[in-house]
């Protein structure tokens, strides 16, 4: 959708890369419009720009300077709907449900499925999506991102680790509904920004076994879906809650889940923590956290997220963009990337201290 600088609001979503005089982008793809932006749209002189149909909240946008509402409401009813348009309804229709917990109602898994399945089978055509995820999360409404995406990447690493459409649909389920017990937690250490007390950690640590007891009467998940809700904080070196299991008394749909947990909320902005880049939660992934999971789940992660095509588009730590040119075998996070304006090849391998800050799938 084309507007003016004018009509844009805060919390728009940046559908293509806004550029200057420069080869990079001023403003990339995907941004979530902040004041800072619309300074910089200003003093770069931008006068038109293309955003997203619906805004980081999820609520669609409406011009202001908009003279016919009945025209606003026929347009974005016929034009079709894009991944960002259905991520970001969902994740509105999901909050429904969370807040419904919270107040006491049984969870419906069948409404739960019918809010994950249409986003899994668009991720599934298209998996780069997955890029995109973190950028959408607020500090306000993570807990609701966390559920959608979680679902969504347990899916489909459990695709990449070779399991069949019914077992990824559950693990699609097993993700969303992973934090379900927090509906338990009192609200206030939900939205508490400090870190928590000993005492506010443990009434967290209750939320998978609170979890647990608000699915495992429905018929409609498997039992090992209802176990990776219950052991999605297990850790293969017993480190984990709530039974400090290990190794294969872990289900691997629990493993799944778990790293697919840690790994979103690493690279989301939450209340009292600031998100770290894709690649660098890759790396600490399968180097610092090495042993707290299964090493197949963790090289299927790497497999899926950081196995890039030749040609992805992506900007260094260093603040250079460049392409991916090749991707050496056991080294998915460090590509050689060719730099656009010196065409000079970076061999990541070779620099430990440079990383993939963004990817522009």
């Amino acid at each position: 959708m084309k507007v003016h600088r004018g009509e844009i609001q805060l919390g728009c979503i940046v559908a293509e890369d806004i550029m200057g005089m420069a080869a990079n982008p001023i403003i990339p793809k995907n941004t979530i419009i902040e004041e800072e932006h619309l300074t910089i749209l200003q003093a770069f002189h931008i006068t038109e720009l293309i955003i997203e149909k619906t805004k980081a909240d999820g609520r669609p946008f409406r011009s202001p300077v908009s003279i016919d509402k009945e025209m606003v409401e026929e347009e974005i009813i016929n034009e079709p709907v894009g991944f960002i348009d259905l991520y970001l309804m969902t994740i509105k229709e999901f909050k429904k449900e969370f807040m419904n917990w919270q107040s006491g109602t049984s969870v419906n898994v069948a409404r739960v499925r019918e809010l994950m399945l249409p986003v899994i089978q668009t991720v599934q055509e298209n998996y780069t999506y997955v890029y995109s995820l973190h950028q959408y999360c607020t500090k306000k409404d993570y807990l609701f991102h966390h559920a959608i995406s979680v679902g969504i990447i347990s899916a489909m690493l459990g695709k990449k680790l070779g399991l069949n459409p019914g077992q990824v649909n559950q693990l699609a389920l097993a993700g969303v509904l992973a934090d379900c017990g927090m509906a338990k937690v009192s609200p206030h250490i939900l939205t508490k920004e400090q870190p928590l007390t000993e005492s506010e950690f443990k009434e967290v640590k209750l939320h998978t076994a609170n979890g647990y007891k608000m699915v495992k009467d429905t018929p409609l998940l498997k039992t090992e879906t209802k176990l990776a809700i219950f052991q999605h904080h297990e850790r293969f070196d017993g480190t984990g809650y709530p039974s400090s299991e290990k190794n294969n008394r872990i289900h691997l749909y629990s493993q799944i889940v778990g790293i697919a947990d840690v790994f979103h909320a690493m690279t989301s902005e939450r209340i009292y923590r600031s998100k770290q880049p894709f690649f660098k939660v890759l790396d600490m992934i399968s180097e610092d956290l090495f042993g707290k999971f299964d090493i197949k789940v963790v090289n299927g992660l790497l497999q899926l997220l950081g196995d890039l095509r030749t040609g992805t588009s992506v900007r260094l730590s260093t603040g250079q963009y460049g392409e991916v040119m090749y991707t050496k075998p056991n080294a998915y996070t460090k590509p050689i990337v060719k730099i656009n304006k010196t065409e000079e090849l970076v061999d990541l391998s070779q620099q430990k201290e440079i990383y993939i800050s963004e990817v522009f799938a």
